[in-house]
């Protein structure tokens, strides 16, 4: 039987006039769960160390968990979407928060690397889901006129939780150790399940449900407009993850190596670049519902080519300091700026999946960024590494002219 998708997919269903209050549980409920998972990324990067050595690993060992975190996520995130738009935002999101949660306390009991890459990369279909549920969930519940600005909100959970990991893991792992810093990863994830019990459907959602459904991947592809705009999401997002991911995590060991920097000086500079994240998704959201989403991501790639370039050759602590805060303004700005594009460019049948699946398509690209910068660091300096960063801005920026529509204050379908 035939669809007619422009039938099946339009709502019929008007998006929140002003921000009220269920607005306000569902953006708390959505920026705790993407806390979570900055938080608990973070924690991960500072741990390596006393893990491998406690658990015998080698260095490659080491790096897999990371990789194979973000495979679970990618796996989540393509399977957390479909089960959204066919279960609900609200339900899917707190059984993502019971995966991760049960599973992030069992890697603090592993007893050897094959068990803990186990838990990992479960634990990390539960963090899969966080990004574009939530997001879905945020934009569905705010007007138009707001809708990037919340969804950069939800943005800002993520620097939240990698500032309060940032601080709390020099302070905590002298004293309780890898295992227990696994335990402390767990209480974002409950405080966040406790909220969201009290947090109902977006209206929007409710409406589709009662129209006839449709394959929620099919929305990718549908027709050429949508086709377009998923491949350009999906180099967006590829190309700022693996930006984001190769500078996270090598700059600790840049900032030690061939700066000598303690691991409490390290945490001073990556908390600067976390802070000017944060700076930059506020600034992204409320210029983007003034003047639309594409001038903003064009430059802000645009900001993050130039500082790929500046960061790396900078020495002087308190001017790197101060370029640390910029750089983060860029590289993390425009995080929040695809939950407002994505949900405005799929219908809502399909939203939550293709939140999913384009932002961890992009996530599980850049879980390559650490193993390219690790291998070009090996035939030039880390700092050289670092800087060919910028060809791959440079291509973030043709996608988003040439490939992504404007629409800015348009109604959710």
């Amino acid at each position: 039987m035939s669809v007619d998708y422009a039938s099946a997919t339009m709502s019929t269903t008007a998006a929140p006039a002003e921000v009220d209050a269920y607005a306000r549980k569902a953006l708390v409920a959505s920026t705790l769960g993407y806390a979570m998972d900055g938080f608990d990324l973070l924690i991960l990067g500072f741990i390596l160390g006393p893990l491998a050595a406690g658990l015998h690993l080698s260095r490659p060992q080491a790096g897999s968990l990371v990789t194979w975190t973000l495979v679970g996520a990618v796996i989540g995130g393509l399977t957390a979407g479909a089960l959204s738009d066919r279960y609900g935002r609200v339900r899917v999101l707190s059984w993502t928060i019971l995966v991760f949660a049960g599973f992030t306390a069992l890697c603090a009991l592993a007893q050897g690397y094959w068990d803990l890459l186990v838990y990992r990369t479960i634990a990390g279909i539960g963090l899969g889901g966080e990004f574009g549920v939530g997001m879905a969930l945020a934009a569905e519940a705010w007007p138009a006129s707001k809708r990037a600005r919340a969804t950069s909100y939800v943005g800002l959970g993520w620097q939240a939780g990698v500032l309060v990991a940032a601080f709390l893991t020099p302070l905590l792992l002298p004293y309780i150790g890898w295992r227990g810093m696994f335990v402390v990863g767990v209480i974002p994830a409950l405080l966040a399940f406790g909220i969201r019990r009290f947090v109902g459907e977006p209206a929007l959602f409710l409406d589709a449900q009662k129209k006839q459904p449709i394959n929620p991947y099919s929305v990718l592809f549908a027709d050429r407009e949508a086709t377009a705009a998923s491949i350009g999401i999906a180099i967006m997002t590829s190309v700022q993850n693996f930006g984001y991911y190769a500078t996270m995590i090598w700059l600790p060991s840049y900032l030690s190596t061939q700066l000598g920097f303690s691991l409490t000086q390290s945490s001073l500079w990556i908390s600067a670049t976390v802070l000017g994240g944060a700076v930059g998704m506020l600034i992204f959201g409320f210029m983007a519902d003034r003047v639309g989403r594409k001038p903003l991501f064009v430059a802000f790639q645009i900001g993050a080519a130039i500082m790929a370039l500046v960061f790396p050759n900078v020495t002087q602590p308190n001017l790197l300091l101060l370029v640390a805060g910029i750089s983060g303004i860029f590289l993390s700005g425009m995080i929040g700026g695809y939950g407002a594009l994505i949900a405005e460019s799929y219908p809502t049948q399909g939203r939550s999946t293709a939140q999913n699946v384009l932002f961890n398509f992009g996530r599980g690209v850049g879980g390559f960024g650490p193993l390219v910068i690790g291998l070009l660091a090996t035939q030039y300096s880390l700092a050289t590494a670092l800087s060919f960063l910028v060809v791959i801005w440079i291509v973030d920026v043709f996608a988003t002219v040439f490939l992504i529509k404007e629409r800015k204050g348009e109604p959710l379908r």
